[in-house]
């Protein structure tokens, strides 16, 4: 199951509420904790990325309301953030993309700094990858890398390289070399969803539908694709809604003039044909529910579509009735064998199951305007393990927080954004 995992560890520094942090994923993780405590952000620090790749950094940062709105504020007025990302592709290979983005006057930025380093080292290794890079050992001599210091490209193999920018982040122009393009692939690829139950009943604009739109403003294009391409996945989709909504026999997508929409196949009563409903007849629950399992089976790989490296979905439980949490969490577990899958979450129904063990939780605090990151109290974490209690019902007790003293304790080389 390990395979799915892209990216093994996320660094953040002065990321909107995060001051800093250095975690582990899994395959699955839920970001645990309660509204406001800032998980949304974690994710959007993610998002950002895939943005900036597939339209450029000024658009995502305008996105957000500039480099204000997304460093830090504090006392201390930090005039930068930073992103590292450690990961495993998938065709093979491990290593480290990172970037500081700086504030300039009037509201400017600047990228300060941006390195990159890809090992071609087989993906079992990557621990010992990770080890190198941090001490500096030896590096694999067919390591791809390259260091830009403020629009300016330093060092780098292969070289030379395109030239670079300081508005904008070079592994876009980097990735027209194939030793970078399959990172690049893979961050743009990935998707992050906090779905819209409003856009998906209203009328869609029809569009090639390989790639969900964070609010499912595109869900029935989508289908439609999904249909032609990856019907395994349609099936499985249809099948775990019915789930969550009995009598749900399929989902289509009706065109309507140049727009379109999804219309519901559901038996009623005693009648023998299913009756067809339009997305305006339906529940936020259900169209929430549809476009969760449609945000999460998309990412499976078919013959002419990739599928998706990595998802992010924000509170799935909203709308959604208790009892189709184990549905949900079935899904969660489904999709995560294909793709890794990042969750925001305080339901204790969702994390009710002993099959979630401590690997799969970040606990996420706020205190005084500061989020806090990181992996449960080592009580918490041994309550689980010999299961004593589920991770849902330490969340009814008010227990499942991060263990604060050990992530004040971490090494300061692992909140480094770059290589010394």
């Amino acid at each position: 199951m390990d395979d799915s995992v892209v990216i093994t560890r996320v660094v953040l520094k002065n990321y909107k509420s995060i001051a800093g942090c250095s975690v582990s994923l899994s395959p699955l993780t839920f970001l645990v904790g309660q509204n406001g405590a800032g998980k949304s952000n974690f994710l959007d620090a993610l998002r950002l990325v895939s943005e900036s790749l597939n339209t450029s950094l000024e658009h995502a940062m305008r996105e957000r309301g500039g480099i204000n709105e997304v460093r830090r504020r504090s006392s201390g007025h930090p005039t930068h953030f930073g992103i590292r990302l450690n990961f495993n592709l998938p065709e093979g290979g491990s290593g480290f993309y990172a970037f500081k983005v700086g504030a300039k006057p009037q509201g400017g930025f600047q990228v300060q700094r941006e390195e990159c380093r890809i090992s071609r080292i087989p993906k079992h290794r990557g621990l010992r990858v990770l080890k190198r890079q941090r001490l500096r050992i030896s590096r694999d001599p067919d390591e791809s890398f390259y260091v830009v210091h403020n629009g300016r490209v330093e060092h780098s193999r292969p070289h030379p390289l395109p030239p670079a920018s300081d508005d904008r982040l070079f592994l876009v122009a980097a990735s027209s070399l194939p030793e970078f393009r399959p990172l690049y692939n893979c961050f743009t690829r990935m998707g992050f969803y906090n779905l819209n139950p409003d856009e998906i009943r209203d009328l869609q604009p029809a569009d090639a539908g390989e790639v969900l739109l964070r609010d499912g403003g595109n869900l029935a294009s989508v289908l439609n694709f999904l249909d032609r391409q990856n019907p395994a996945a349609k099936k499985q989709i249809v099948e775990l809604l019915a789930l969550v909504v009995p009598g749900v026999t399929d989902v289509t997508t009706k065109p309507m003039g140049k727009k379109e929409t999804i219309e519901f196949r559901q038996k009623m009563g005693g009648n023998g044909s299913p009756w067809r409903f339009s997305a305006e007849n339906m529940s936020d629950g259900t169209l929430r529910a549809l476009g969760i399992l449609t945000a999460l089976f998309q990412s499976f790989p078919a013959e002419n579509s990739p599928g998706m490296p990595l998802v992010g979905i924000e509170e799935p439980e909203l709308a959604l009735h208790p009892g189709a949490a184990g549905v949900l969490r079935d899904a969660l577990g489904i999709a995560s064998r294909h793709a890794q899958i990042l969750v925001t979450s305080h339901s204790p129904d969702l994390l009710d199951d002993k099959s979630i063990s401590d690997r799969n939780i970040l606990a996420v605090i706020n205190r005084n305007g500061e989020t806090i990151i990181g992996p449960i109290t080592d009580k918490d974490r041994d309550a689980i393990r010999d299961r004593l209690f589920t991770a849902g019902e330490l969340l009814r007790l008010g227990e499942l927080t991060p263990d604060v003293e050990k992530i004040h304790q971490t090494p300061a080389q692992e909140l480094e954004l770059f290589d010394p």
